[in-house]
């Protein structure tokens, strides 16, 4: 989904992983939010709206369902349950957002590449997590030399193993722990919005 294009389609993730950046007017890029099989991209469409100043691309390969937005629409106003669960959905997108500012403001690399970690690993199918240091200097806003000092410190630990492309998942509980508080939140916050 290219930013300022009208959204003429989203898509539901079966598996893998879209990232949702912010782009600078100097073509700088930052995620500020994923969406696995949890979620949809194109939430600005809830919201009435046709475009957004972001952009989505898919960051780990898998499957999705595409719908048209008109057809979306469409069920959205025939299904007023599907509207309060999709809307729902959005609001836990908002918080991930908000929390992905307060992990670049106040976090440590290595705090950072934790929750990325965590949160790759909440979407996929067991302990693999297939990233490269670029993908990950691009989501943690560092260089790719720092992802790979925080990579060396995280797998040192024993939390991961680091492959070529590919994270293992090693230890989930000290990953949790190495993200500082960083992580959690907007998880705690789907489950319980969508829960409900």
């Amino acid at each position: 989904m290219e930013q300022e294009k009208p959204i003429e389609h989203v898509y539901f993730v079966e598996d893998g992983i879209a990232s949702v950046v912010t782009v600078s007017p100097s073509g700088r890029t930052l995620e500020v939010s994923n969406v696995g099989r949890e979620g949809m991209t194109g939430i600005a469409i809830l919201f009435d709206l046709d475009r957004t100043p972001l952009r989505t691309f898919v960051q780990v390969k898998g499957s999705a369902f595409r719908i048209p937005v008109p057809a979306l629409l469409e069920a959205v106003e025939a299904s007023p349950s599907l509207r309060k669960r999709l809307l729902r959905y959005a609001h836990t997108a908002m918080i991930q957002t908000a929390d992905t500012a307060l992990s670049l403001g106040h976090y440590t690399v290595n705090q950072r590449l934790a929750r990325w970690i965590l949160m790759g690993h909440d979407r996929a199918d067991g302990n693999d997590v297939p990233l490269t240091h670029e993908f990950l200097a691009l989501m943690l806003g560092v260089r790719r030399s720092g992802v790979s000092v925080a990579m060396a410190i995280l797998e040192g630990e024993g939390m991961i193993k680091a492959i070529r492309a590919n994270v293992v998942v090693r230890d989930r509980a000290k990953l949790i722990e190495m993200a500082g508080g960083s992580y959690g939140r907007s998880e705690a916050e789907y489950a319980r919005v969508l829960a409900a």
